[in-house]
């Protein structure tokens, strides 16, 4: 008699938004069962202050709590939580690591090499997609770009959209001089930070988290998210400079009332375009494809069943 499916959950922690995803596992294949969300502003004090804000530590923990219940509804086999830039950095890590585990979800704090890994192997998985891409995955407090599995095939910069709005203050809407700036930093970071692989050629970006999903949702016009339809979108630089040009032009009100715009993006939804259309010039490439999956799925498929903390 055939095993039910196994059911495995992956929470990734981040600078802004706090996520979770929970699938069945039948043999090689993953299911969605749910996906689960909720912006929190993890590191927005983080440069000014080194910790988590209270209020942003609150949310934080009241979202694992909510996502800890939906997990023993479920009936969840096995989860791995997995935390990134704003844990690494925040002088009241413990304290959060704590709380956390206290509310059911004991996250581990992992290094930038292995968040690209698990990204890469989300993002890849199946075979997509395919040689000569070269992966960016833009988050709250650092930016990962991707080129394949092994160790120098990724750089972590400390380029996130949360990290870039408290450092370039940009005025609503911004203003051409302060864009100019951001622009300029965002090419000379990319570049140096990229510097090794000058000889490497590539034929897309591929882009995965929320600035990528919210471009192609915009593009779109969804009022309603489908990863169905986000996953795998393409879209040309041309493309990509429109929306840019269009964004930067509109107050965070005018940005949020956009069909596709998540609330709680439309701060950083500037900075994330102006760090994807950079990255396009800096590999010289005209295709950018959209992934939905990413770390979530990368932690899935790396969680074999009765790893992690089993219920």
């Amino acid at each position: 008699m055939q095993s039910p499916p196994t059911r495995l959950a992956a929470v990734d922690v981040g600078t802004n938004t706090v996520r979770m995803l929970v699938a069945a596992r039948d043999g090689g294949r993953l299911r969605p069962l749910l996906r689960m969300r909720r912006i929190t502003g993890m590191g927005r004090a983080l440069r000014e202050t080194g910790a988590i804000g209270d209020r942003e530590f609150r949310d934080s923990i009241s979202a694992l709590r909510g996502f800890r219940r939906e997990m023993d509804r479920l009936g969840v086999d096995a989860v791995r939580a997995c935390g990134t830039a704003a844990l690494r950095d925040a002088s009241n890590r413990d304290t959060f690591l704590a709380h956390a585990a206290a509310a059911g979800v004991a996250v581990e704090v992992i290094s930038p090499g292995e968040e690209a890994r698990l990204t890469w192997t989300g993002v890849t998985r199946g075979g997509r997609p395919g040689r000569g891409a070269v992966v960016m995955d833009i988050g709250g407090g650092s930016t990962e770009f991707i080129a394949g599995p092994g160790r120098g095939d990724s750089v972590s910069l400390p380029i996130g959209v949360v990290v870039l709005c408290d450092v370039f203050r940009l005025s609503d809407p911004p203003v051409p001089w302060q864009l100019r700036n951001l622009k300029c930093f965002l090419a000379a970071k990319m570049a140096d930070g990229t510097r090794a692989w000058a000889r490497r050629r590539f034929r897309c970006v591929v882009g995965t988290a929320g600035t990528f999903t919210t471009l192609a949702a915009l593009d779109m016009r969804m009022t309603a998210y489908r990863p169905e339809r986000i996953d795998g979108y393409v879209m040309s630089r041309a493309k990509v400079r429109a929306w840019e040009d269009r964004l930067c032009r509109l107050t965070a009100s005018a940005v949020l009332a956009l069909p596709g715009m998540e609330k709680g993006r439309e701060r950083y939804i500037v900075p994330g375009i102006c760090q994807a259309a950079a990255a396009m010039d800096r590999f010289g490439v005209t295709k950018l494809e959209i992934s939905d999956a990413g770390l979530l799925e990368g932690i899935l498929l790396g969680l074999p069943p009765g790893k992690g903390e089993g219920h």
